[in-house]
């Protein structure tokens, strides 16, 4: 077979994680060699990154000897500096990881990429898809998932799920990264974003109900990529 790029993408509280360790046994119950992988993240510098992006900015910070090296300095990054992180990470993430992935024939399933940018950065951050545009232009030169499944909640049932699972992330704090921490209005502005990014690519981005239970959203998620995997070569997208 040869290489396959498979990403899953979804607001906060969708179910994703979950859902890309039942499609990874899956895959590898076919006999399908799959890796993976996630956004930004997926490599050394992109986890550093992650880190830096998710944490709510609180780093340490060495100063030598003028001050204890454990003080902790609050750096705000602009919404113009964390898309161009986004993209260091990916562009790191592409080469590194999924692109070698694919020419070995392998399955690269990739919790987040591209979609989500204009989906957090453009819907949530009001960030230009145009600028957006350059930079994939520019990272990804023309490469694209072959396959998307994207899980949708309303913004009240994500919240609801989040709450439940009794979110701490890598900030060490409750109530999750600084995405998940930010107000409705920007979890709403993603979703809408993620929705168009539906609308418009219908052949490659696979619109799957997350609301239902787990075990029919996973039967749902089975079908899309086995009818992905099965279909001709040239007919998977459009």
């Amino acid at each position: 077979m040869k290489g396959a790029f498979i990403t899953i993408e979804g607001p906060d509280g969708s179910g994703k994680t979950t859902l890309i360790d039942h499609l990874k046994t899956w895959l590898t119950a076919k006999k399908i060699d799959v890796i993976a992988t996630r956004e930004p993240g997926g490599t050394q510098l992109g986890e550093v990154l992650r880190k830096i992006l998710l944490d709510d900015h609180d780093h340490d910070h060495d100063h030598g000897d003028q001050h204890d090296a454990n003080t902790r300095i609050r750096a705000r990054i602009s919404d113009q500096a964390e898309l161009m992180l986004m993209f260091t990470a990916r562009m790191q993430h592409l080469h590194e990881v999924i692109l070698p992935a694919m020419a070995a024939g392998r399955c690269v399933l990739c919790d987040r990429f591209t979609d989500a940018t204009y989906a957090y950065q453009g819907g949530g951050r009001g960030i230009s898809e145009r600028r957006i545009q350059q930079l994939e232009d520019w990272v990804q030169q023309g490469l694209q998932p072959d396959l998307t499944i994207m899980l949708d909640v309303p913004i009240e049932v994500g919240l609801q799920r989040t709450k439940k699972r009794g979110i701490m992330r890598s900030s060490g704090r409750p109530g999750g990264d600084r995405f998940e921490q930010q107000q409705l209005d920007f979890k709403e502005a993603v979703r809408q974003a993620y929705l168009r990014r539906a609308e418009k690519y219908p052949q490659r981005i696979k619109l799957i109900d997350a609301t239902r239970s787990i075990g029919e959203v996973q039967d749902d998620l089975t079908a899309q990529v086995e009818a992905f995997l099965t279909a001709p070569r040239g007919a998977r997208q459009g």
